[in-house]
């Protein structure tokens, strides 16, 4: 699939094992999740917009590379979306962060939203969206509506763990936005639960259940 990026560095491989691991505890999981957000967003963020600026080097002046345009868009999905933000301002600290909240019908699985506050001008920002999971898909995909209706343009989604049908069902509803996924998992359980998955990313990275 076009605009679909699967991650096959070892290290995001190694790191998600750990974190997939029941016995892997609060403060461990919260480290390595912001571990792989760094790893995944170098490779999300290959595309970013340079232009050459004039800088003053012990030896000469010269003209240089540095990130074009206004300045980056963090846009967690809350709650567990909020766990990866810190990976991304590790790479990209002048970023502005902008939220969304979602939460998931217990019967239906439908996003409804509570809360969204995006930076201004959101329409002339590279907009990078991050959740731990993607599972049906139904937050993604009603995350990145709310953003297009404030004018939003170049999206990209970046998940750790990502089920088939999830990825397939984003992908159809918005076809021009990418999508970095950390691992592809088997399938969606009755629950709509990840398999074989990790658990409630935000009970594991918050400590609660």
């Amino acid at each position: 699939m076009d605009n679909v990026f699967i991650m096959s560095h070892p290290l995001i491989k190694h790191k998600i094992s750990v974190i997939r691991d029941k016995n892997t505890g609060t403060n461990e999981f919260r480290k390595l999740v912001e571990e792989i957000a760094v790893l995944m967003g170098y490779e999300a963020l290959s595309d970013l917009p340079t232009e050459d600026v004039e800088v003053e080097t012990p030896i000469e002046t010269c003209m240089t590379p540095m990130i074009a345009g206004k300045k980056l868009a963090i846009v967690p999905v809350l709650r567990a979306g909020l766990g990866m933000v810190g990976g991304i301002t590790t790479l990209v600290p002048t970023a502005k962060i902008g939220h969304i909240g979602l939460y998931r019908d217990p019967e239906t699985h439908a996003p409804h939203e509570y809360y969204c506050k995006l930076p201004d001008p959101i329409e002339q920002r590279t907009i990078l969206v991050v959740d731990p999971m993607l599972a049906t898909g139904g937050s993604a995909i009603a995350a990145v509506d709310f953003i297009k209706q404030h004018g939003g343009k170049n999206i990209k989604c970046m998940f750790i763990i990502a089920a088939p049908e999830g990825l397939m069902r984003l992908h159809e509803a918005h076809p021009d936005v990418q999508i970095y996924v950390g691992q592809l998992d088997r399938e969606l359980n009755q629950d709509a639960y990840i398999c074989p998955g990790l658990g409630d990313a935000g009970d594991r990275i918050f400590g609660t259940k």
